[in-house]
């Protein structure tokens, strides 16, 4: 079972991997050459882009730690019959940190990437910014649901389900470098 699902994982991640690069040898010999005016604005907006890859990193090592721990239903799919290791107590401490802080983080994420996106003028003829736009506005507003104590508990739960999807991580992670260089051609 966790051998398949791992391997679904990679399948899914070679499917958003090859459509991304068709995307992107068609808007790269299509579209013109973006003109990118450095502004300085553009250059703040710059630094919140690597807040935001920050913040997404502290994110996804979150559930990434978790998947190493053997924390959580993906994690025992992926690692059957896991025995954490008997040093857990620093891993232990710093999930708990990371789960404390995992809302403050997403919140402050999402504000400085569309802080990035509006400083830097990003969206411009590039479907892939558009798509990170639309994927981080999702999980955050998925996320909102989670957390926001008045929140049906039907609600919560499908949430939750749609909040916690690492294959939403994935997508995001391959659509930015693509829609970075596409920037920069």
């Amino acid at each position: 079972m966790s051998l398949t699902y791992f391997r679904k994982l990679i399948l899914y991640t070679l499917i958003v991997l090859g459509m991304s690069v068709g995307y992107f040898i068609y808007a790269y010999t299509v579209y013109p050459a973006s003109s990118q005016r450095e502004t300085f604005l553009s250059e703040i907006g710059e630094g919140f882009g690597v807040l935001g890859v920050w913040g997404l990193t502290f994110i996804y090592g979150r559930t990434l730690l978790k998947l190493f721990m053997g924390k959580g239903p993906l994690a025992k799919r992926l690692i059957p019959n896991y025995t954490a290791p008997v040093t857990v107590s620093l891993f232990q401490s710093l999930l708990n940190f990371l789960n404390k802080t995992h809302v403050y983080v997403g919140v402050a994420t999402v504000a400085v990437i569309l802080l990035h996106i509006v400083l830097t003028g990003g969206l411009t003829n590039n479907l892939f910014f558009l798509a990170i736009l639309i994927l981080i506005i999702w999980q955050g507003l998925f996320g909102l649901f989670i957390s926001w104590k008045y929140s049906p508990k039907e609600l919560k739960k499908f949430a939750f389900m749609v909040h916690a999807q690492f294959l939403t991580g994935v997508i995001i992670g391959i659509f930015t470098l693509f829609g970075h260089l596409l920037v920069d051609k």
